[in-house]
């Protein structure tokens, strides 16, 4: 049996339920390093296959090989499997080894950045949403900056991933000058760092100044819509209730409970 383990942030309390089941049964763990070292405080017992960055293909075919030889294999990642992870690349590393009808495959949802990061600062997601990864390692930055500019046109609330690395310091400025272009430079945006593990802090900014933030690969920038507001001390993206449905309850205005 070959799992695709989305463990959540980092911490261990934030991982599910289903996630703790599967590694508490297999036999090997398979991840990038900073993951099995996460993993190895929690299974010291286990085997591991580690790989470092860019070694994802390597990986996923150590682990394929692994569960071809009748062991139950988790190929962990953090937040979700299938967001930015490593199920997809399970799957096409078994086809490209015609050994899709050989190993069953499960892939185990894991809670995301941007949903930990959120509930960190408030409820910024509270209405549509895009998902926008800033590296280019796999993705051309025109696209990238195609898909900003569209998300701004589409008013989405706007999670970014991997805003800065040591060789992308000036993505993440030109990311913020193509979101500037069409909203107002007080929009709220919110940065959640490390979340769920030490050093985690939060920070709320306006667009006008959040260039000049300290972001890495550890952070998620969330970046709100039209109606995305401050209340209190949270960034909050109403879906619209209160507009709608003014002073009276949802239940009173014919809503479900």
């Amino acid at each position: 049996m070959l799992y695709v383990v989305g463990f959540g942030p980092g911490d261990e309390k934030h991982m599910t339920a289903e996630a703790r089941e599967v590694l508490d049964a297999v036999d090997v763990i398979a991840g990038y390093r900073t993951y099995t070292g996460l993993m190895k405080k929690l299974y010291p017992e286990k085997e591991y296959l580690v790989t470092g960055m860019k070694g994802e293909m390597e990986r996923c075919h150590l682990a394929a090989k692994t569960a071809l030889t009748g062991k139950d294999v988790a190929v962990v990642c953090s937040g979700d499997a299938g967001i930015y992870g490593m199920a997809g690349l399970v799957l096409e590393t078994l086809e490209q080894m015609n050994a899709l009808d050989q190993v069953e495959v499960r892939i185990v949802a894991g809670l995301t950045a941007a949903m930990s990061g959120a509930a960190l600062l408030g409820a910024p997601l509270g209405h549509d949403l895009a998902i926008i990864s800033l590296s280019d390692l796999m993705t051309p930055w025109d696209l990238i900056c195609k898909r900003l500019r569209l998300s701004v046109e589409g008013d989405f609330c706007i999670a970014l991933y991997n805003p800065s690395s040591h060789s992308r310091r000036a993505h993440f400025a030109e990311a913020c000058a193509i979101l500037s272009e069409s909203l107002p430079p007080d929009t709220p945006c919110g940065l959640a760092c490390r979340i769920g593990r030490e050093g985690e802090h939060t920070q709320i900014v306006a667009l006008k100044d959040l260039a000049e933030a300290e972001v890495d690969m550890q952070t998620v920038v969330l970046i709100g819509n039209s109606r995305t507001r401050i209340v209190g001390d949270y960034m909050v993206t109403p879906r619209g209730y209160l507009e709608k449905y003014g002073n009276a309850s949802y239940a009173e205005a014919g809503g479900e409970e």
